[in-house]
Formats: C-alpha cells, sequence, structure tokens
C-alpha cells in the first residue's frame, strides 16, 4: 500500500519528465510564462519579478514572486508543478542572506535593490597563457612586426611630449 508521500514523489517526477524546472531561489529574479485562456485562445503572459518566498513541498511547492507595476507593487504566489505555468527563465541571481524577503514590501526605489550574486571563477595557469601568447606572437609575419614598432614609437613620441607639455605648464 502506497502512502500519500510516495504518490506525490511519482507525479513530481512524471511532471519534471515533461517540463524543465530551474533551481532557483528568494532573490533571484525571475520570468514565468503563464498560459492564459481567453475563451477558445491560449496564450503565454509573462510576469516577471523578484522570487520573495519558495516553498518546498513535493507536488504542493510554491514560490511568491513580486513586480512593481505602474508605482504599484504586485505580488503572485505560483504553483511550482502547475500546468498553468508554461516557462520559468532565471533572469539574474540575487544575492541575499534570507529565505523569505518579506521586507521588500515595505521598501521602495533604491532601498529595494538586490545585488547580483557573482559566479566564483576558476582561476587559470598563469605560465600557458604566457606559452598562448608567444605561439601567438610567432605566428606574426615580419611585416606586422614592423607596424607594431612603429605603433609603439608614435606612442612613446606622443606619451613624452605630453609630459613635456605639463612641465612646461
Amino acid at each position: 500500500m502506497k502512502n500519500i508521500e510516495d504518490i506525490n514523489r511519482e507525479s513530481v517526477k512524471n511532471i519534471l519528465s515533461q517540463k524543465k524546472v530551474p533551481n532557483f531561489f528568494s532573490g533571484d529574479t525571475v520570468k514565468i510564462g503563464v498560459k492564459i485562456s481567453e475563451g477558445k485562445r491560449e496564450r503565454i503572459q509573462y510576469f516577471e519579478g523578484v522570487c520573495i518566498a519558495k516553498k518546498n513541498r513535493d507536488i504542493n511547492s510554491s514560490f511568491t514572486v513580486r513586480k512593481i507595476s505602474f508605482g504599484e507593487g504586485v505580488e503572485r504566489t505560483f504553483a511550482l508543478y502547475s500546468p498553468i505555468i508554461d516557462s520559468i527563465k532565471i533572469v539574474r541571481s540575487g544575492k541575499v542572506r534570507r529565505a523569505k524577503l518579506y521586507y521588500l514590501r515595505d521598501r521602495k526605489g533604491k532601498s529595494a535593490r538586490i545585488a547580483e550574486k557573482t559566479k566564483k571563477r576558476i582561476s587559470v595557469d598563469v605560465s600557458e597563457k604566457l606559452k598562448e601568447t608567444k605561439l601567438v606572437n610567432k605566428s606574426e609575419t615580419p611585416n606586422d612586426k614592423i607596424k607594431a614598432s612603429s605603433k609603439e614609437e608614435k606612442t612613446t613620441q606622443v606619451t613624452t611630449a605630453k609630459v613635456e607639455l605639463k612641465k612646461k605648464n
């Protein structure tokens, strides 16, 4: 006999096999494509804003998105695995220290901004970069070297002329 939790997990797996749900957190700016049916026609309307809360409860997972529309704050709560949601796209990742950002409701303008999360960069070995630049320099023709040296001479002449003008003034 299966419990309700097992049935919910299976239904979540089925939904995830059909559509892609990105991994986003509170503080991220997301763009949600919502299916809207008007009579016989169906269209997609996008709702873009900051995710201020996310609730992870298997099939009952939901998230709240807040945006400012015509100077008025608008919040909308979506069920994560709802058939109404067509797509979810992460516009930018926010750097926050809380799970629920309800304090944004009281703020306006610059105080309501959220800093962007920077991704860590992998360090590159400098010696490999030097080898690559030497290889590129070797592939240059002699004419290119002459042109480069004449450019260097011109820039040094210009910088020395600027220094002399500064000394006179």
